[in-house]
């Protein structure tokens, strides 16, 4: 779900660029950007502008929803509808609070000591988590913010990020495949994404079964240990769908899901089951072609291995 709402913000992209830089942080980094955050009185009213933003956020995702689910009157201006679809194409699902929690207690988990008062953050952990935060919400909010709030809010974590060391992201096994599929995204021409579209809608009457792959590889990320390598192939693809320029229009309409089913399955493709591999893939594949890495470990290739395994299990029947 965070994906997906970070693909359709204005600021998802550089989200998704905080989340990634968190996932790779180690207990040395911690001081260096605790040392970053702005002073706790000057904290408070700029995040006196977060929640008068989040509040507003949450009344236009109101009004547009009304909007949506009211009869058509035929006196309606047609573009107060389009007005209205636009504004939930870009409304999350989720919230700040969400965003926050997800930074601090999900990507920061290891952060977290277990104390005769409870679970309680290390206060390095917790002045750093501040500064990540504040990043976060920034962008977040990045339309409904001011510019000076914005600044403010980031200004510690752009100059934290200056003092630390560029890390690769962990994709786990299959890193070679995702990096692969991942750059071919970046890459992709609006000939591919009308392509993307259109497998989609040929796509929509099988959604219930899309749904279910969706879930199986998920469950095998979550039983074979990657998920923050699963998580960091999502965000990347935020950034990268970004990067092409995809419309948000064409990312709500369902391209975003098709490419994030197929990551989600690329993740586990050594583990998952080749007919939740193949639902998951094969949209893609039809779409833009065989996706090429370093090691010549193609999407397509996935897709005959699945097909040859079918053909197995199907003689032995």
């Amino acid at each position: 779900m965070l994906g997906f709402d970070l693909t359709r913000l204005d600021g998802g992209a550089a989200v998704a660029d905080v989340l990634l830089r968190t996932l790779v942080l180690t207990p040395e980094d911690l001081d260096p950007i605790a040392a970053a955050g702005a002073n706790e009185w000057d904290r408070i009213a700029l995040w006196q502008d977060v929640e008068t933003a989040a509040r507003t956020r949450r009344e236009q995702a109101a009004r547009a929803g009304a909007a949506g689910r009211e009869e058509v009157d035929p006196g309606l201006e047609v573009i107060d509808l389009a007005g209205a679809l636009a504004v939930l194409e870009r409304t999350p699902i989720g919230t700040v609070d969400g965003l926050l929690h997800c930074l601090r207690h999900d990507v920061m988990d290891w952060t977290w000591r277990r104390h005769p008062a409870g679970v309680v953050q290390l206060k390095s952990a917790a002045r750093a988590a501040s500064v990540l935060c504040d990043a976060a919400v920034a962008a977040y909010l990045r339309e409904l913010l001011s510019d000076e709030t914005r600044r403010k809010l980031a200004a510690p974590y752009v100059s934290a990020v200056r003092q630390l060391p560029e890390r690769p992201v962990d994709l786990g096994p299959q890193a070679t495949a995702l990096n692969a599929f991942v750059d071919r995204i970046r890459r992709l021409t609006r000939t591919d994404v009308l392509k993307l579209a259109a497998v989609t809608g040929q796509g929509r009457p099988g959604i219930a079964d899309w749904a279910g792959a969706v879930h199986s590889a998920s469950w095998a990320v979550f039983v074979s240990g990657r998920v923050r390598a699963a998580a960091a192939a999502q965000l990347l693809l935020v950034q990268a769908v970004d990067s092409a320029a995809v419309p948000v229009a064409d990312r709500a309409g369902g391209v975003w899901n098709l490419l994030s089913g197929a990551a989600q399955a690329l993740t586990v493709r050594d583990v998952l089951d080749s007919a939740t591999l193949y639902k998951l893939l094969d949209p893609v594949v039809t779409a833009l072609g065989p996706i090429a890495g370093p090691e010549q470990l193609t999407v397509d290739r996935a897709i005959s291995e699945t097909a040859v395994a079918d053909q197995v299990a199907d003689s032995g029947e």
